[in-house]
């Protein structure tokens, strides 16, 4: 596994510390940036298997972050989500590119479970795409 599976952009600690030490128990590693620049600078050095993006965070620089992504290689997979009364949010993030795009509530509920698929190996996320 790469010293980086994956980047997570969120500005809310609270919520990053929920998330960096799930994938923590769960042998995963995280790295959190709070900036999209941050995202771009930590997957220059060395491309993640996932970056997980808070919408609210990624505010409109979103499309142009997951167009920079996807230029990497391989690209990573792009996980987001957002409040799910921004639904106009949520369907921006699917038209640029992010798969799945999960409501906050639902992505609590399935990370455990869904993170070691999300930042599974490169030939899953060639697959995917």
């Amino acid at each position: 596994m790469n010293a980086m599976s994956a980047i997570l952009l969120c500005d809310d600690l609270m919520f990053t510390s929920r998330i960096t030490g799930t994938a923590r128990d769960l042998g995963l590693l995280v790295t959190p940036a709070r900036t999209p620049a941050a995202v771009l600078e930590l997957a220059g050095r060395q491309t993640p298997r996932c970056v997980i993006v808070d919408i609210a965070t990624a505010g409109r620089d979103l499309s142009n972050l997951v167009g920079l992504l996807n230029e990497l290689s391989p690209p990573p997979r792009v996980v987001a989500y957002g409040s799910h009364v921004d639904t106009a949010s949520l369907q921006a993030a699917r038209t640029a590119g992010c798969d799945p795009v999960l409501p906050r509530s639902k992505f609590v509920q399935v990370l455990p479970s869904e993170l070691p698929r999300w930042l599974g190996d490169e030939k899953e996320n060639e697959r995917r795409r």
